[in-house]
């Protein structure tokens, strides 16, 4: 076979770097000149030798991530490096390795902790949608309804809008509950403002996991002011991946509240008179009529050409 000399100075399959590049760049990369790394060199001969791709494409998508690169946009790029090679999805493994890399990367630039909320040591909303990723590639390589095999778990444990320092211990006290009860198998995330998500597997006992977080919820705010800050029963409820992997990234955007979230009106869940979970809810947003928090007037709000509130939701509790 025909070669030549990658710039690390391995032996390369002529031809399959520059198909690599140009399936790349002309569909999915946004920088032609930043697209070539050392590690690209490394991921290729692993895929053309047909070694175990997971250590050379973390390699690679720590560079990407320390570049500057969107894991989506890494991604799309490993997806054109097996279709160069006629394959038209990348394995699990090697979709995971490049994952974890490119998390590494920016965990290591952020003394911030933009990958981990200091105030509840869970991970971020950023961070699960990078996790979700691997789910969707799980469920296309098995040919079936990513719903089939995951689901969201959103849990929100908020009583109403609260001071500085108790909304610090309530993230504190729930964060410990949520790794108790779901342990560091699942991939977790902050949302803000109270609202947690779980990404679980449908075979997974969520029910008995439930009763513990609520159970180790309530221990850990035994205190007075701390218990007023937090919903009892902690409210839980049970939502299917949607359809793609950009539909669920949306959707954890449209479930994240700020902080602090006074005047945002709460993530779209069940009525709180629903079953132990909850309804399985659809993708969106419940109408104003079914806020968690009871009906509210509405009064027409000429500069917006639509319905509002006629009060501010965050203080109603």
């Amino acid at each position: 076979m025909t070669t030549n000399i990658g710039k690390d100075g391995r032996a390369l399959p002529e031809g399959l770097r520059e198909r690599w590049r140009d399936e790349s760049v002309g569909s999915v990369w946004r920088r032609p000149s930043d697209w070539y790394h050392p590690a690209v060199d490394g991921l290729a001969v692993a895929v053309l030798a047909g070694r175990d791709p997971a250590p050379a494409a973390w390699e690679l998508g720590h560079a990407r991530g320390e570049h500057g690169v969107g894991i989506g946009e890494a991604l799309d790029d490993l997806v054109c490096l097996y279709r160069s090679t006629g394959r038209p999805t990348p394995p699990l493994d090697a979709v995971r390795a490049l994952n974890e890399g490119w998390s590494d990367a920016q965990a290591a630039f952020v003394t911030t902790g933009t990958c981990v909320d200091p105030g509840t040591g869970l991970p971020t909303q950023q961070y699960l949608a990078v996790r979700l990723s691997e789910a969707y590639l799980c469920a296309e390589q098995d040919d079936v309804d990513p719903a089939l095999q995951h689901r969201l778990v959103v849990v929100d444990v908020a009583a109403g809008h609260v001071s500085g320092l108790m909304r610090a211990a309530r993230s504190a006290a729930v964060g410990a509950a949520m790794r108790e009860a779901f342990g560091a198998g699942h991939p977790m995330a902050t949302l803000g403002g109270g609202v947690f998500v779980v990404l679980v597997r449908t075979d997974d006992d969520v029910d008995a996991r439930v009763a513990d977080l609520r159970a180790d919820v309530a221990r850990r705010c035994e205190d007075v002011e701390v218990r007023i800050s937090v919903r009892q029963p902690v409210r839980v409820w049970v939502e299917p991946l949607p359809e793609t992997h950009a539909e669920a990234v949306q959707r954890l955007s449209h479930l994240a509240r700020p902080e602090p979230w006074a005047g945002v009106p709460r993530p779209a869940g069940p009525a709180d008179d629903a079953g132990p979970l909850g309804a399985t809810l659809p993708p969106g947003l419940l109408t104003a009529d079914l806020w968690p928090y009871g009906v509210t007037g509405l009064r027409e709000d000429a500069s917006r050409g639509a319905d509002a509130p006629e009060t501010d939701p965050g203080e109603q509790d």
